[in-house]
């Protein structure tokens, strides 16, 4: 089905329907996305402030049969928040729509905009005592509506759950422009499909995100954070075990590292402390948030004493204060960064059955080997079977070196993740990146049905189109 590019009547069309300030300068930030992989495009850049200006635009896009982007933070990693070819396409960023609707503490819900930004977000709740616990590296620039259009993970799924699990309802226009009001705050609503739960993880494709009811949580009345050198990542999961045991749904995150990521941080952000005087192998970081009166601290010793005379650690240490808790994350933070600025040749966001985490990391790097020498940064969520499993060239090469060999790493790594009954999208989205990885190792019925509900929802196919699912 033909789409049209964005025209200057359209533009003057839109000029006089939305408020002030709507219709942005296209800015190069817009058409770059993290990676830089892919060069966007737009034929203009429109910023509502209401849903009702966002339901105006979609409605003339479809009236007109023009292609949207809906744009958040940017941070996507899988080119979903931008188009390269193709007619040129309004890009819909809502970067005004940022404001904090309500906080209910009572309930443990907050109501936000979808432009909101994360750490803002973080803020808000800490402010009526409670804790929006969603935490990803790029919360100072990650919003809330993409955040949850990709069904976001990060740090705490262990504990809290991925974004689908901490939205309550959602405030959504439709691809027809009409606006869906499911700004629930209920725990218990079964009147029909969960349209909420199917634009969750659509990643724009099957309408536009412009509210959220979130589920907050209360504050741990007591936190503590540590760092465990283990002699393996079989002895992680044995160690995440016995953590359980000992504190139960306690341990929010459970953080596998390997020594690659010490390595790469010194290499490209020397002022990153570096915790441990000869980098180990493997290590994790361990947080946990308990309730009152149970010690944190005493409870991450008895964990790292059991564990030692198991044979699961070999060396650790517990954070003394809130500035070295903050210290141990910036560690594990700040590795995505490294990652970009040594340059990958080829990034996985993969999950696994937990108990098929260790013969993955020792099979892969076997086969990567056949075409030749790479550095593997291996790092993740291993609490929620999540690794991000990225190949690197060896020190005085770079990844264009290697570019034409990227397809081919990535096959292998998806592959095997496939054969051992995972997925090569745990936590990013398909975006354009994938889109043929879901058609390889998607499920037959599974990929017709998603055809089916975008064919229902959005037959002229202008929401996001290329994104998820080939465009027809």
């Amino acid at each position: 089905m033909s789409l049209n590019a964005v025209t200057p009547a359209f533009v003057d069309s839109l000029r006089g329907t939305l408020s002030e300030g709507a219709i942005r300068e296209i800015t190069p930030n817009y058409l770059e996305e993290p990676r830089g992989r892919w060069a966007g495009q737009a034929g203009v850049v429109v910023a509502p402030d209401s849903v009702e200006g966002v339901a105006q635009v979609i409605r003339t896009a479809h009236e007109a049969r023009i292609p949207v982007i809906p744009y958040g933070g940017g941070t996507g990693l899988v080119g979903g928040q931008i188009v390269s070819d193709g007619p040129a396409p309004v890009l819909l960023s809502l970067e005004r729509m940022r404001a904090i609707r309500g906080i209910y503490a009572h309930e443990n819900a907050m109501v936000v905009e979808a432009g909101a930004i994360l750490s803002d977000v973080h803020e808000a709740a800490l402010g009526a005592d409670r804790l929006y616990p969603l935490s990803i590296a790029a919360k100072g620039s990650a919003r809330i509506g993409g955040l949850l259009s990709t069904n976001a993970g990060g740090v705490n799924v262990l504990r809290y759950g991925n974004a689908r699990e901490l939205c309550l309802g959602v405030e959504a226009v439709l691809p027809n422009g009409q606006i869906y009001h499911g700004l629930k705050r209920l725990r218990k609503d079964n009147a029909g499909y969960d349209l909420k739960d199917l634009l969750i993880g659509a990643e724009g494709t099957l309408g536009v995100i412009t509210a959220a009811a979130l589920r907050l949580a209360p504050r741990p009345a007591g936190e503590g954070t540590a760092l465990m050198v283990v002699e393996s990542p079989a002895a992680a999961l044995s160690l995440l075990s016995l953590a359980r045991d000992h504190m139960g749904e306690g341990v929010s995150a459970f953080e596998l590292m390997h020594r690659a990521g010490l390595e790469f941080l010194a290499e490209t952000l020397p002022d990153i402390r570096q915790p441990f005087a000869e980098s180990p192998e493997w290590f994790v970081l361990i947080d946990v948030g308990l309730a009152r009166g149970l010690d944190p601290a005493a409870a991450l010793e008895a964990l790292f004493g059991e564990a030692l005379e198991a044979g699961l650690v070999s060396d650790g240490m517990i954070a003394q204060s809130e500035a070295q808790r903050h210290e141990f994350w910036e560690v594990r933070e700040q590795i995505p960064e490294a990652n970009r600025r040594i340059g990958s040749v080829s990034s996985h966001d993969i999950s696994l059955p937990m108990g098929a985490i260790p013969e993955f990391i020792a099979t892969a790097p076997e086969h990567i080997a056949r075409l030749g020498d790479f550095r593997i940064n291996c790092f993740g969520h291993l609490g929620d079977g999540n690794l991000h499993y990225n190949v690197f060239p060896m020190p005085g090469k770079s990844r264009a070196d290697h570019e034409h060999q990227r397809d081919e790493i990535k096959r292998i790594v998806h592959d095997l993740v496939h054969a051992m009954a995972g997925s090569v999208s745990a936590e990013h989205g398909i975006g354009r990146l994938k889109v043929e990885d879901l058609e390889r190792y998607g499920d037959a019925a599974h990929l017709s049905a998603m055809r089916a509900i975008k064919a229902a929802l959005d037959p002229k196919g202008i929401m996001n189109p290329g994104a998820v699912l080939r465009q027809g």
